[in-house]
């Protein structure tokens, strides 16, 4: 039997999460988990459609949950967003920057315009939302960042020159805010996946002209021998959300099956 105590250390129950992206794949994943740990549930995204698709889905299960339409990148969506969240729910304790884009070409194919769009979703966008988000949290007597990164921020991948530059920058911001706010009791860690199966990662094997099946196969030559499933990398992202990783900030816990062993 599971102690109580153990229990009411991974449990959110009480608290208000955000994630972006958290219309697909690994965000929407984090999403559910994080609501099935008892946390409301605030969920950020582009894609209206998708994102209130989880946030019925979530609400069927007696969630309390609301989408909210916002880019990641615009500073004045982002302020907006995260004061009627704070005004909605009273409270900001969980925030989880997930949301992402990838696109497969080196620095010669690359245009300046879709190096800046990797940048500043990737990167640039967990600044800003950091950015309005931090003032609740200190308001609130703390909280936990949790910034999703990659592998390839921490080694690099073909093809793939923005994408790699933004996720390294990912975690050495993650590093340099769990600096600055650990006074703060904000605590501010990174999850950094291998392969997922996701959409965005079909979208990979598509910009590369690859075949699904063949992709898949390729990925999976790693210690684990498959690729990874969302609610994989949301189980870490749970971990480093609640009470159980308690002593533990700047830090970069790696879910890819063994890839960059």
């Amino acid at each position: 039997m599971v102690s109580r105590r153990i229990l009411d250390s991974i449990s959110l129950k009480g608290k208000t999460s955000i994630v972006t992206g958290g219309a697909s794949g690994i965000c929407r994943a984090t999403a559910l988990m994080l609501a099935e740990a008892g946390s409301n549930m605030a969920v950020i995204d582009v894609d209206e459609e998708g994102g209130r698709r989880v946030v019925e889905e979530l609400r069927r299960q007696g969630v309390r949950a609301e989408f909210y339409r916002c880019d990641v990148t615009s500073s004045s969506e982002c302020e907006r967003t995260i004061s009627n969240i704070y005004r909605d729910f009273g409270g900001i304790d969980v925030l989880v920057n997930c949301a992402g884009i990838i696109i497969r070409k080196d620095v010669v194919e690359l245009t300046e315009e879709e190096w800046d769009r990797v940048i500043d979703v990737n990167l640039k966008g967990v600044f800003i939302t950091s950015h309005h988000v931090i003032p609740y949290m200190k308001q609130g007597g703390g909280g936990s960042i949790v910034n999703i990164a990659s592998g390839w921020g921490l080694k690099g991948g073909p093809k793939a020159a923005a994408y790699c530059a933004a996720k390294a920058g990912v975690i050495n911001l993650t590093r340099a805010m769990a600096i600055d706010h650990g006074g703060d009791n904000i605590r501010v860690n990174c999850v950094a996946p291998g392969d997922v199966d996701t959409p965005m990662l079909r979208r990979e094997a598509a910009q590369l002209g690859v075949p699904w099946e063949q992709f898949v196969r390729e990925a999976a030559d790693r210690p684990l021998r498959r690729i990874g499933r969302p609610e994989d990398v949301a189980m870490a992202v749970l971990f480093l959300a609640s009470d159980m990783s308690s002593w533990i900030t700047g830090s970069v816990l790696v879910v890819d099956g063994g890839g960059t062993a």
